[in-house]
């Protein structure tokens, strides 16, 4: 009983302090998140990478659908026709009509 007694006095005592550095660890982590996440060569470079995604996503589902087209249930063809007829000048959109740039 005495161990058992130790140990949920020691879990206490270290959360109880954990908690006090934790809190002041995470808004340092955060400021240094923020401020990498504002940086211009950051975003620049996750712009770049959202396109690069969307290019090989454009060309995944055109390889998918020509390959797969014939073999797919009616309703997910129609489904599939459907967002491709919405895009428009080369934007696609999402489900709520907007887009994904």
């Amino acid at each position: 009983m005495r161990y058992k007694l130790t140990f949920v006095v020691g879990l206490a005592l270290g959360y109880v302090l954990g908690t006090r550095a934790g809190r002041e660890r995470y808004e340092q982590l955060k400021k240094s998140a923020r401020q990498v996440a504002q940086n211009p060569a950051v975003r620049n470079t996750a712009e770049t990478a959202a396109q690069q995604g969307r290019v090989y996503a454009g060309k995944a589902f055109h390889t998918v659908s020509v390959k797969v087209g014939d073999h797919m249930p009616d309703s997910v063809a129609a489904r599939v026709r459907s967002l491709r007829d919405r895009n428009t000048n080369g934007v696609a959109e999402d489900d709520w009509g907007t887009s994904n740039t």
